[in-house]
């Protein structure tokens, strides 16, 4: 079919217009990452489908095609995805967490893009984690560090291009919830987190129609998988391929914002002196890694891994 055709059937009128299928989804995502595809086609699916709301099924096809052009890359264990726009994110400290996750001997991959917000990219240097350059560079990464950071750019050039279409449609499109489900090493377990609420169960139930056995999506920080200690923090997902939800306790009884605006003004992030609530952002964050992972007693775990690890000291 061609994609004119999904247009068709997402944009008929009021008791004709539907839902994509599966498949279709599957076959419309085709359709968008060829080049000699018409730039006004893609442009009128993806505001249909924002302006009907993307269901679990159309969700999957997506990514079920995303996934089908990308390039080999060596398994890895857990998939962190990073592409929030960051105008609510303070300084990146889930980085540190997933280092964490990486010391206990779990290959992670991290992947994003991040608009113009330069945070992230900023923040992996300062944190010691490596950004590849190619896919080579992500392996060799891998075998190294067992942890790295692979731009969408490199990944998946196609699909960094239909993401980028937001600055030319003035909205967000569901190529951000593809990305964040792209999980080019094809991890068996995932963590994601979101801005708004209701993306949680959609990712969740596009995951089990995907077949994937573990994940973990949560409202985080700036819309990144960041946990707040001192709230309880609601999480949706899969353990063995089974829908799951559950709550992480809140660790530290105090009320305040993820990020204070006046920290980050007044001071440059600086990975290896966090505050005691910091030290909790990232300890926690990791226990809910680690959860996604199945290993038992994560929060004491991660406590530990913070305890003994051998990067991130000040001098």
């Amino acid at each position: 079919m061609s994609l004119a055709e999904h247009v068709r059937t997402l944009g008929r009128g009021t008791g004709r217009s539907r839902s994509l299928t599966q498949d279709e989804a599957h076959d419309a995502m085709r359709d968008m990452l060829d080049p000699d595809t018409a730039p006004e086609a893609i442009g009128a699916l993806l505001m249909l489908l924002r302006m009907k709301g993307e269901t679990a099924q159309e969700i999957a096809g997506l990514v079920s095609a995303a996934q089908s052009t990308l390039p080999v890359l060596p398994q890895v264990d857990l998939d962190w995805p990073s592409y929030a726009a960051g105008r609510t994110r303070g300084a990146p400290w889930f980085l540190m967490s997933a280092k964490l996750v990486a010391q206990a001997g779990h290959k992670v991959l991290l992947h994003g893009w991040n608009g113009q917000d330069v945070k992230i990219r900023k923040g992996l240097q300062e944190a010691g984690i490596g950004t590849a350059e190619t896919l080579d560079a992500a392996a060799q990464m891998l075998e190294r560090d067992g942890i790295a950071y692979l731009p969408l750019e490199v990944a998946h050039p196609a699909l960094f291009h239909l993401l980028n279409l937001r600055s030319v449609l003035g909205l967000r499109s569901c190529i951000n919830t593809v990305c964040r489900m792209l999980n080019p090493g094809a991890a068996p377990a995932s963590v994601q987190g979101v801005f708004h609420p209701s993306y949680r169960l959609l990712q969740a139930d596009a995951a089990a129609l995907l077949g994937w056995e573990n994940l973990t999506v949560i409202k985080g920080g700036g819309g990144e998988f960041e946990r707040h200690p001192a709230k309880d923090i609601a999480g949706f997902g899969l353990r063995a391929g089974v829908p799951w939800d559950g709550i992480y306790p809140a660790i530290r009884p105090e009320t305040r914002r993820l990020n204070e605006p006046q920290d980050a003004a007044t001071k440059p992030w600086d990975p290896t002196a966090p505050t005691d609530f910091e030290a909790d952002v990232i300890t926690g964050t990791a226990a809910a890694a680690l959860d996604s992972l199945g290993v038992k007693d994560s929060a004491e775990f991660a406590r530990s891994l913070w305890d003994t690890r051998p990067f991130g000291k000040a001098a």
